[in-house]
């Protein structure tokens, strides 16, 4: 075999990782947690911006170019595509945003993390 396989053939099969019935529990408890999160932001969301969030958000998402653009802005500007996506989800989770606008907006994080690795590519960083 060459260098390659052989470097594969130990990852595959010499380093199994044992997982416990503890690491499952702790990892059901840890999606539980974030799922839980979710509900107390999306409440807390609903309570505190109601219609003002909302007629920006509208506002933002009018039509799925400027849903796109609100996406590849605000990925711009956290730097992180999975922050924008769970906003966006709690936003429509709390009423504030409908399905449609919704997935605009997380299209448009997503073309902002691939234009962002490709011009950190292109300027070779």
């Amino acid at each position: 075999m060459c260098d390659c396989t052989e470097g594969l053939h130990y990852i595959l099969y010499h380093n199994r990782m044992n997982y416990s019935i503890i690491d499952f529990i702790c990892l059901l408890a840890a999606v539980c947690l974030f799922l839980y999160g979710m509900k107390v932001m999306s409440e807390g969301l609903q309570k505190v911006a109601g219609d003002r969030l909302r007629n920006i958000l509208g506002i933002m998402t009018r039509n799925r170019f400027t849903g796109v653009l609100t996406g590849l802005l605000i990925t711009a500007l956290i730097q992180s595509s999975s922050a924008s996506t769970v906003m966006v989800v709690s936003f429509v989770n709390a009423g504030l945003m409908s399905l449609a606008q919704a997935m605009a907006v997380i299209f448009g994080a997503n073309v902002g993390t691939t234009v962002t690795t490709w011009i950190l590519y292109r300027i070779h960083i």
